[in-house]
């Protein structure tokens, strides 16, 4: 047979390798997708509630290094026993099917137990592509290049859940991530120092460096400043990491933009921290742009970036509709940039993020209210529920007494 290879770069994916093979004897045909761009910073895992039919037929972008489960049925699809693929959640379902149906043949002439028992399993992954009843569908990549298609964007998909992690040392060693191990010496003043340390351009490879500083931002926190700068290509990215613990209560931040001054205003967004305008019925979830520290307008730029890179809105995969949606998204949020009013509000359950006080009074004369009240801003702390604090790992950690109870289990 034929292989044909094509280097292609998409939106969101970057560059990727598209490999088909063809067969001119048997007319078998197969197509695969290599990721050839950079591992992303972290790793991310997509939970969908399947309830319909149209559900099935979501776009999916799976790559070699993903898992896939319906736990339902107690299935997994381990990372690296299959190549990477473009497909719909019914794809998977049937290249699922296809691969327990390989070897039925020589299973039921050696052992026809475990050859009944795959034939039951095969009718159930049939049964779910009717959807006779709720399923979840799973995917988790570590090197977060997977993507599962929003019918819904710019808006909120209710039946997906993303969610952005930290890579395991396991996992980066999976992935052939180098992993430092090395602990930082605690006797180390860092406040009135920049660290530079050598590392390689996550877009060329070329050697380059990145820089690390210790800032205290007023009437706030201390946070980590990350920048990398790369001499060769140009490309340049920072990133923004809480200096302090997690805090004993979430924050919910809301802003009511009313005036262009208010687009100067410094952010602070951390990690965990979710972002909603309400006007435009847009949310973004906890950790897609990960740590950011910039103003009020860069971050809806961020935004914008962020939603016009959605890969099943443009190219091929477009559709006249969804285009339309997106290109209106875009225009109402150029106008929230002073020109109407809308709210802005930041929920951070680990309550490291921070939104500038100042007042409205225009670019000339702006006022600076912190530490006294910001009549257009409001601050509201909260309990965590059971959820918020089990992704943060709150759960299970102890840090008090846990010597007496190790001690009475002995």
């Amino acid at each position: 047979g034929v292989t044909r290879l094509l280097l292609t770069r998409i939106p969101f994916f970057k560059e990727i390798i598209v490999s088909s093979f063809s067969c001119d004897s048997c007319s078998w045909s197969n197509t695969e997708i290599q990721s050839a761009g950079r591992i992303q910073e972290q790793g991310v895992r997509y939970v969908l509630a399947v309830t319909s039919r149209q559900d099935m037929n979501r776009e999916v972008v799976k790559t070699d290094c993903a898992s896939a489960r319906i736990p339902e049925l107690d299935f997994e699809i381990p990372a690296f026993s299959q190549k990477g693929v473009l497909t719909t959640i019914e794809g998977m379902i049937d290249r699922a099917v296809a691969g327990l149906e390989q070897d039925q043949p020589a299973r039921r002439a050696t052992d026809k137990e475990v050859a009944r028992k795959i034939d039951e399993f095969i009718g159930k992954l049939r049964q779910l592509k009717e959807v006779n009843s709720p399923f979840t569908f799973i995917i988790d990549d570590p090197s977060g290049n997977s993507f599962v298609e929003n019918p819904h964007a710019p808006q909120r998909d209710e039946a997906l859940v993303v969610t952005r992690y930290r890579r395991s040392p396991q996992q980066s060693a999976m992935l052939g991530l180098e992993v430092d191990a090395k602990p930082l010496d605690a006797a180390e003043d860092l406040r009135d120092e920049v660290l530079q340390f050598n590392t390689n351009c996550p877009e060329c490879n070329a050697p380059a460096s990145t820089n690390m500083k210790l800032v205290q931002i007023p009437h706030f926190k201390e946070v980590i400043i990350m920048a990398t700068n790369c001499d060769s290509c140009g490309h340049r990215t920072n990133e923004v990491k809480s200096g302090g613990a997690i805090e004993p209560q979430g924050t919910r931040i809301t802003l009511r933009i009313t005036d262009p001054s208010d687009m100067t205003r410094d952010i602070l967004k951390s990690e965990t921290c979710s972002v909603e305008i309400p006007e435009l019925e847009f949310e973004l979830g906890m950790g897609a742009l990960g740590g950011k520290f910039t103003t009020l307008e860069g971050l809806l730029k961020d935004i914008r970036d962020l939603v016009e890179k959605n890969p099943f809105t443009l190219g091929d995969s477009s559709t006249p509709s969804r285009t339309g949606k997106l290109q209106e998204f875009i225009g109402k949020l150029q106008e929230v940039k002073g020109k109407t009013k809308a709210h802005f509000i930041m929920d951070d359950p680990a309550g490291n993020s921070y939104l500038q006080s100042v007042g409205a009074l225009g670019l000339n004369d702006m006022n600076v209210y912190a530490p006294e009240e910001d009549p257009e801003l409001h601050v509201q702390r909260y309990e965590r529920t059971f959820e918020q604090n089990e992704e943060l790992g709150l759960n299970d950690m102890k840090t008090e007494g846990y010597e007496t109870e190790a001690a009475s289990g002995r």
